[in-house]
């Protein structure tokens, strides 16, 4: 009985320490599912990316009529300055960020922003 139990001891610490060295690879379809997740993702934040330009210059072409016939760095420009200021930032961040003097933003930006209070505050005087 003493036997039984001393070989099924050292049969158990034998397979414990044999499962450490072990160690399960991952099998190729694992790694295919994650290259497929990979390459999904990536293209859902191109998708995103695109799409969040196509409403930027949608906006900017709605408010200024002759956006279209702008050079394409200076629609850049103007669609990284929009969406940085709808992100959040402060006129002075998107200077740091753009690299522009704070009164250029500012002259950029007002047709967008203070577009929009403009007609706010002139609706709110007249009722």
């Amino acid at each position: 009985m003493e036997w039984t139990l001393a070989i099924l001891l050292v049969v158990a610490i034998a397979l414990l320490v044999l499962s450490f060295f072990k160690a399960e690879k991952p099998s190729k379809v694992d790694e295919q599912i994650e290259q497929l997740s990979i390459s999904f993702m990536q293209e859902l934040h191109q998708l995103k990316n695109q799409i969040r330009d196509m409403e930027l210059d949608a906006e900017i072409a709605a408010h200024e009529p002759g956006a279209q016939a702008r050079s394409s760095s200076h629609q850049k420009l103007l669609r990284e300055i929009l969406d940085l200021h709808k992100r959040g930032y402060s006129v002075e961040g998107i200077a740091i960020e753009t690299e522009l003097e704070t009164h250029e933003v500012e002259r950029l930006l007002a047709p967008y922003v203070y577009n929009g209070t403009k007609e706010r505050k002139k609706a709110a005087n007249e009722s």
